[in-house]
């Protein structure tokens, strides 16, 4: 293919990264909106509900964690058959003792009720189209390239910001995990604007090392297990500011953030971000297996303490420990939530500090 065709490529590439961080940007708006509009709404409800009765209770729905223990929740989560509402079921407003869940309104079981939020359901149809276009921004890459375009680190950022969303397009099929796309979409915009302005690499030809059937095999289940990880950053994030407004309430204290009553409560956070966890872990693991199968192949030895391999064998290492501490040593709440954003951050410092700073087998950064 003539390297004019190939620039051609690697143009229009980076006009649909573009607009895909355009519409996403819409996307985020929208979600936004829908968390600031249904949040004023809930208050309005409440306190029609509080004039009614002349006490301020409301109805709590099932799996809210109001008052309930954890295993309570549980039950009442898995008793729990058929769609029920979220953001259109009031609860209690805050007024005496109340339990660590009061104020909760979202489904702790992630499920999707009968309601008509039309911001949301608008973010999410731009969502859609955003994925779309930037679908179409990868695959000009890598027909411009006429490779996979995972082989510098802003191909990597673009496809990885793409894969995100995919996962999160797609667990949204099974769960109602709306009240993330704030938070998803923007670290996808924060991803797509940092591979543009300082990864930013024309189309090209990779070194010898990279020129193998290893790369689109490990390279590939990196870029999943990061967008997993990415997915369960944003919960972890959420259960702490959750569980710090469960206790706030629980204590008395006024509801300060008002938005969060469209999130399940820090116990079902914590319990799916936990099963994504495990599933991305078993996907880091193969990216350590088969990156030390072709460091074999490409160098003769699987293993030779690279910056790299170095800090990619830590990320194992702290997610293991992250699986372990909450599976067997009882590390629940916001200890099990900080350890999984330690996780992220080294995922993070990896990918941005390592590649950059650190000279070594891996500097393929392409800057």
């Amino acid at each position: 293919m003539p390297f004019s065709i190939n620039e051609t490529m690697g143009q229009y590439s980076e006009l649909f990264m573009l607009l895909a961080a355009g519409t996403y940007t819409v996307a985020f708006i929208a979600f936004a909106w829908d968390l600031a509009k249904s949040s004023k709404t809930l208050r309005a409800v409440d306190l029609k509900a509080a004039e009614l009765s002349g006490v301020g209770a409301a109805r709590v729905p099932v799996g809210a964690g109001v008052g309930a223990s954890s295993g309570a929740v549980d039950r009442a989560e898995s008793d729990v058959a058929g769609p029920i509402g979220r953001a259109e079921r009031p609860t209690s407003s805050v007024s005496g003792n109340q339990g660590a869940g009061a104020g909760q309104t979202a489904d702790g079981g992630m499920r999707y009720g009968d309601e008509r939020r039309v911001p949301a359901r608008v973010a999410v149809a731009l969502t859609v189209l955003g994925a779309a276009i930037h679908a179409a921004g990868v695959i000009t890459r890598a027909l411009g390239a006429g490779r996979v375009p995972w082989g510098n680190m802003y191909e990597f950022l673009t496809t990885g910001a793409f894969v995100a969303v995919a996962v999160f397009l797609v667990v949204l099929i099974r769960r109602d995990l709306r009240f993330l796309g704030t938070f998803v979409i923007g670290l996808a915009i924060i991803m797509l604007v940092a591979a543009s302005v300082a990864y930013w690499t024309p189309v090209g030809h990779l070194v010898p090392a990279l020129q193998s059937y290893w790369l689109i095999i490990h390279v590939s289940i990196a870029v999943m297990s990061s967008a997993l990880f990415t997915l369960t950053f944003a919960m972890s994030a959420l259960q702490l500011v959750q569980s710090h407004r469960q206790k706030t309430l629980a204590a008395g204290g006024a509801d300060k953030l008002g938005f969060m009553r469209l999130v399940p409560n820090a116990l079902s956070l914590e319990n799916l971000s936990y099963r994504i966890n495990a599933i991305a872990f078993v996907g880091w693991t193969f990216t350590l297996m088969f990156g030390a199968i072709w460091a074999e192949k490409a160098w003769g030895r699987f293993w030779g303490w690279d910056t790299k391999e170095v800090w990619t064998f830590v990320i194992w290492v702290v997610y293991a420990g992250y699986l372990h501490a909450r599976a067997t040593r009882g590390w629940t709440g916001t200890r099990a939530a900080w350890l999984s954003i330690v996780g992220y951050l080294c995922v993070v410092f990896n990918f941005t500090i390592v590649n950059q700073f650190f000279n070594g087998l891996h500097s393929y950064s392409g800057l």
